[in-house]
C-alpha cells in the first residue's frame, strides 16, 4: 500500500467550520473511542529503529524528514482538496516541525487527534452527500469536473467545498446512468455505497488509525516502504491463483476500494493486458447479470464475488490508476491457476524477407519464478524459469532457429537469482548485476557457468510494464553488447525490499502486531547505472501510449532517484554494434514511414497520450456519453490494429496461423521484422 492508493479515499474535514449534522451526533456514541495502544509504542520505536539503520538513505529523523510526513499525511487524507480549508492548513501547520520530536518520545496523539476530528467530518458530509443524492441532478447543464487535484487551490469555505462535492458525486451518477441505471437505481447505488463508507468510517479502529499515519512515516523514504497493521498484514498476501480458480490477482484494501496490488502471471487478468498494479475495482458483475457495486466494501466480500468456477465469466469494472475519472470494463473467463501458466513458453515463427525464410523462434515469459522449497530441500529436477528456458532454447535448435526473441513484456520481475540464471544462457561467466546495500557495501552477483547454451541472433522485447528482474536481463543483455533491446522504456524499478515482521521482535508479546516493508538495497547495471527511476532504454524505441510520469517509478512520490557507481569489470561479446543499432533503426523508420498500420498506431497513441492529460471530465450526458465511447475504443486499441492490419503480413509470414498472431500483435510483428534483418 502506498500513500496514491489513498487518493480520494480519505476523507478529511479537519478543524473546518462545517457544523455538525444531527446524523453525526446520533451516531457520536456507537463508534470506538481511537487511542494508541501500547503495541502502537512499541512498533513505533522498532519502525524508527529499523528505518534509520536499516533503510537504504539512512535518513535521520529531523526537521526536514517531519515537514515530508506532514505533507504525506495532509495530502494522503485530502489528496484531491475536499476536506481541507486553507484555515485548516494553515492551522495544523503547527505540527510541521513537531512530527519528528513526537515520534522520538513513541507519541501519535497528534495523529489520533486529526483523525477522530476526520471520523466527525466524514458523518457530516455523507449527510450533505445524501442530500445531494435525494436532489438528483440535471445532466443538460455544460458543466465539468476539475481533474487537476494538485493544481486546485485550497477551498477558503464551505460553499467551495460543497461545489466540488456536487461535481464529484454528479459525476459519480453520470457514470452510473451511463452503464444503463435509471434515476431510481442510481439513487439507490449512491445511497448504499455511502452508507457503506459511513459505517465502515465508524468501525476504523486503533489499528487502523496508526497504520494510517505510520504509511505517512514509512512513505516518506520512499514509495516501496509501508507499514501494514496486523490484518492488513494478512490481507496483503490474498491471492485468486495457484489452488483457488478466480482472475488471477492478489488484491488489497484501501480504505473503501479494492486495489490490484499484482497481476499473477499467466492468469486471466494477466492475459487480458487491461488490467495493471493500482488499478481499482468498483464493480464486480456475474455472467450477463447486472454489476454489483463494491466500492466500501471488505475485501473479503469482494473476493468472495470475483471468484468462481473454472470456466465461469465474470465482469469487472475498474478505474485506471492515474486516470480515475472514466470507468473502464474488462470480461475475463475464471481459471485454475498454476505454475504451468506462468512458465515459459515457446513458438517458432517463420518469417520471410525476401527470397529467404528465416525461422524464429519467440519465448515467452510472464515471471521470473522459482520453486525455492524444491531447490533447499535438495529437488535434483526443480521448476525454475532458467532451467525451462534452456529446455525450450535447446528444442529451438533442434528445429535449426535461425534467431531468437525473449519476450518480456508484462513482466513483473520475480527472483533475483533467476534473472542471473537466465542471463548465464546467453552470456559467458561475469557479473549480471550489482547491488549496492544500505551500509554501502556492493555485491556484484555474477553468472559463474562456463560457456553459453545459445550464441546466435538475440532480440528482447520489452514495454512499459517490464520490471525488476526483467530490467536486470534485459539491462545485461544490453551492456554486454549480446543482443538488440526492443519495444518501450522499462518502468524503472531498481530497489529491493525486505519484509520485518513485529512479533519476531516480541516473541511473547500476546497480541498481534504489524510488519514493515523496507527498501534494502539497490540494483546497478554491471556498468555501474542505476535502472531505478529511468528503467531500461531499448535499442529500438517503440511508440508508447505509457509517459513514465504517469506509468513509471518515477511517477510515484518520493521515489529514490538514479544514480550511478563504479562499473564493474566484464568483457562485452561485441555481437551487437552501434552500426547495427543505426541499420536497424532506419530499417524502423523507414517502417514508420511506409507501413500503414505502424503510422496508425502511433497516430493513436499520441491521442491516447493527450486525453490522458486532460484535466476536466464533462458533467454533460451527450458529452460525457461521447468521451466514454472514446475512452472505449482507446481501450480496444490492440482489436482495432489487429482488424486493420490485413493483408501486409503475407510477405512476413508463411503461415496463416502465424499471420494471424501477428496481426494481433503489432510489436511482437516489428520486433520479428527488426530480428530477421538481424539474422540476415
Amino acid at each position: 500500500m502506498n500513500l496514491k492508493e489513498l487518493k480520494k479515499i480519505l476523507i478529511v474535514g479537519l478543524l473546518n467550520v462545517f457544523a455538525f449534522s444531527s446524523q453525526a451526533i446520533a451516531q457520536k456514541d456507537s463508534v470506538a473511542i481511537l487511542q494508541p495502544a501500547q503495541k502502537h509504542v512499541m512498533e513505533i520505536g522498532l519502525t524508527m529503529d529499523i528505518l534509520s539503520r536499516y533503510h537504504y538513505l539512512k535518513i535521520g529523523m529531523n526537521d526536514s524528514l517531519s515537514s515530508v510526513i506532514f505533507d504525506n499525511f495532509l495530502t494522503s487524507l485530502d489528496d484531491n482538496k475536499t476536506y481541507f480549508t486553507k484555515n485548516d492548513v494553515d492551522y495544523f501547520s503547527k505540527y510541521e516541525f513537531q512530527l519528528d520530536d513526537d515520534l522520538k518520545e513513541r507519541n501519535v496523539d497528534v495523529a489520533f487527534q486529526i483523525f477522530r476530528m476526520f471520523r466527525e467530518r466524514a458523518n457530516t458530509r455523507i449527510g450533505y452527500i445524501q442530500k445531494l443524492i435525494d436532489e438528483g441532478f440535471d445532466f443538460t447543464r455544460e458543466e465539468s469536473l476539475d481533474l487537476s487535484d494538485e493544481e486546485l487551490p485550497w477551498a477558503t469555505s464551505e460553499a467551495q467545498i460543497n461545489e466540488r462535492w456536487r461535481k464529484i458525486i454528479k459525476s459519480q451518477a453520470l457514470s452510473l446512468k451511463l452503464s444503463g441505471k435509471d434515476d431510481p437505481g442510481i439513487k439507490e447505488t449512491l445511497t448504499k455505497r455511502y452508507k457503506r463508507y459511513q459505517k465502515g468510517i465508524n468501525q476504523y479502529n486503533s489499528d487502523d488509525v496508526f497504520q494510517f499515519f505510520m504509511n505517512a512515516v514509512a512513505s516518506s523514504y520512499d514509495p516501496h516502504t509501508n507499514y501494514f497493521s496486523p490484518i492488513s498484514s494478512e490481507n496483503f498476501n490474498i491471492n485468486m491463483n495457484l489452488s483457488l480458480e478466480g482472475i488471477g490477482a492478489r488484491l488489497t484494501q484501501s480504505m473503501d476500494y479494492t486495489v490490484i496490488n499484482e497481476v499473477i502471471a499467466g492468469g486471466p487478468a494477466y492475459k487480458s493486458k487491461q488490467l495493471h498494479k493500482d488499478d481499482k475495482i468498483i464493480g464486480v458483475a456475474q455472467g450477463d447479470e447486472d454489476y454489483v457495486d463494491v466500492i466500501g466494501w471488505r475485501l473479503q466480500d469482494v473476493v468472495q464475488l470475483i471468484r468462481g468456477p473454472k470456466g465461469s465469466t465474470v465482469r469487472l469494472q475498474y478505474l485506471k490508476n492515474g486516470d480515475e475519472g472514466m470507468v473502464n470494463e474488462v470480461v475475463l473467463i475464471r481459471e485454475k491457476i498454476n505454475l504451468e501458466d506462468e512458465s515459459a513458453k515457446a513458438e517458432m515463427i517463420p518469417i520471410s524477407k525476401g527470397n529467404e525464410v528465416y525461422n524464429l523462434g519467440v519465448i515467452t515469459i510472464p515471471g521470473f519464478y522459482m520453486n525455492f522449497e524444491d531447490a533447499r530441500n535438495g529437488v535434483p529436477d526443480y521448476r525454475s524459469v532458467s532451467r525451462d528456458v534452456k529446455k525450450l532454447v535447446e528444442e529451438l535448435q533442434e528445429q535449426n532457429v535461425d534467431g531468437i526473441m525473449i519476450d518480456l513484456r508484462y513482466n513483473g520481475g520475480g527472483a533475483l537469482p533467476e534473472a542471473i540464471n537466465l542471463t548465464g544462457l546467453f552470456i559467458d561467466q561475469g557479473p549480471v548485476v550489482q547491488v549496492k546495500h544500505s551500509n554501502g557495501e556492493i555485491d556484484v552477483q555474477k553468472n559463474k557457468n562456463s560457456g553459453v547454451v545459445y550464441d546466435g541472433p538475440l532480440a528482447v522485447l520489452v514495454n512499459r510494464f517490464s520490471a525488476s528482474a526483467s530490467e536486470i536481463f534485459s539491462a545485461a543483455i544490453q551492456d554486454y553488447n549480446r543482443g538488440i533491446i526492443i519495444g518501450e522504456t522499462t518502468f524503472g524499478k531498481g530497489t529491493v525490499q525486505q519484509m520485518a515482521g513485529f512479533n519476531r521482535y516480541y516473541p511473547n508479546y500476546p497480541e498481534k502486531m504489524g510488519n514493515l516493508k523496507f527498501t534494502l538495497s539497490k540494483y546497478y547495471r554491471v556498468s555501474g547505472s542505476s535502472t531505478q527511476n529511468i528503467g531500461v532504454t531499448p535499442d529500438i524505441e517503440f511508440p508508447s501510449a505509457f509517459d513514465a510520469a504517469e506509468f513509471g517509478e518515477s511517477s510515484r512520490p518520493n521515489s529514490l532517484k538514479w544514480d550511478q557507481i563504479i562499473s564493474s569489470y566484464y568483457q562485452p561479446t561485441n555481437t551487437i554494434s552501434q552500426e547495427i543499432i543505426e541499420n536497424l533503426e532506419s530499417l524502423y523508420k523507414e517502417d514508420l514511414k511506409t507501413d500503414v498500420d505502424l503510422k496508425n498506431l502511433v497516430d493513436d497513441i499520441e491521442k491516447m497520450r493527450q486525453n490522458q492529460k486532460r484535466n476536466e471530465l464533462s458533467l454533460n450526458l451527450d458529452e460525457r456519453k461521447a468521451e466514454q465511447e472514446k475512452n472505449e475504443e482507446e481501450n480496444d486499441l490492440q482489436k482495432k490494429l489487429s482488424e486493420s492490419a490485413g493483408k501486409i503480413y503475407q510477405e512476413y509470414s508463411t503461415s496463416e496461423e502465424d499471420q494471424k498472431k501477428l496481426r494481433e500483435d503489432p510489436y511482437l510483428k516489428e520486433g520479428l521484422r527488426l530480428l530477421a534483418e538481424l539474422v540476415k
